[in-house]
């Protein structure tokens, strides 16, 4: 069996493995997104995101769906689908260290139009003052298209106050590696929310806001590199 099938087979079981247990907590929220200063494929683009995020004994999982129509009618999808296995509740041991609280097994599946591209190893949950969350996920990566290559992923998400107004910062970091057949790319999205929601009710969570994404060599392609700014609204159930 190919290496890039054994890998399917272990994120697959691992989502499994968390969709039997029952959340510890769990949230799912939808995104709507405009910008016009995109790369690559259209300039202009509007995105709607699903997302889902959970924990559950032994793991944590987090999937989301983009559906894109760029300003020519372009569309496609693309998801993640990133379950991990918690090392130090499996084994019953503290596996902290300085900053690290937990060390995981990390997959993820990533699949869009015509390629689906299997990640998989090491990650850290990082406690960070002021900090809701903050993790560091180190993959090998099973390319369909391209030749496999390594990637880091930072994610992070901060609150804050402005008076009685509250506000989030969160988002992530992916760098990969160059090969032979592409670029090396950065991936730099951060989104900047203001808790609106809190207006209509305590219990309503609608955010507004703009997502900030800095991509150098876009999908491996030298020098397509985005700078750009979207309008968001988000809203969690």
């Amino acid at each position: 069996m190919k290496f890039t099938q054994v890998a399917a087979a272990t994120l697959l079981a691992l989502g499994a493995a968390s969709a039997q247990a029952k959340p510890v907590w769990q949230d799912f929220s939808v995104t709507g997104l405009y910008g016009e200063n995109y790369e690559v494929v259209d300039e202009k683009q509007a995105t709607l995101t699903v997302e889902y995020a959970a924990k559950v004994k032994y793991a944590d999982v987090f999937f989301f769906i983009d559906r894109m129509r760029g300003s020519d009618d372009i569309k496609s999808s693309y998801f993640e689908f990133s379950p991990r296995l918690s090392l130090g509740e499996v084994s019953g041991q503290k596996l902290a260290f300085g900053p690290v609280k937990d060390v995981l097994v990390a997959t993820t599946w990533e699949g869009g139009e015509g390629f689906d591209n299997f990640l998989y190893g090491v990650g850290f949950d990082l406690a960070i003052p002021k900090f809701n969350y903050a993790s560091v996920n180190l993959y090998r990566v099973n390319n369909e298209n391209m030749e496999d290559d390594y990637q880091l992923t930072l994610t992070y998400g901060v609150p804050f106050k402005l008076g009685t107004e509250e506000f989030l910062v969160d988002g992530f970091l992916d760098w990969s590696t160059a090969e032979d057949d592409h670029a090396s790319e950065m991936n730099w999205t951060t989104q900047w929310k203001w808790n609106v929601g809190k207006h209509i009710s305590p219990d309503t969570n609608l955010y507004l806001g703009i997502e900030h994404s800095v991509w150098n060599n876009k999908y491996g392609i030298p020098d397509a590199d985005e700078n750009n700014v979207s309008a968001l609204v988000k809203y969690h159930f």
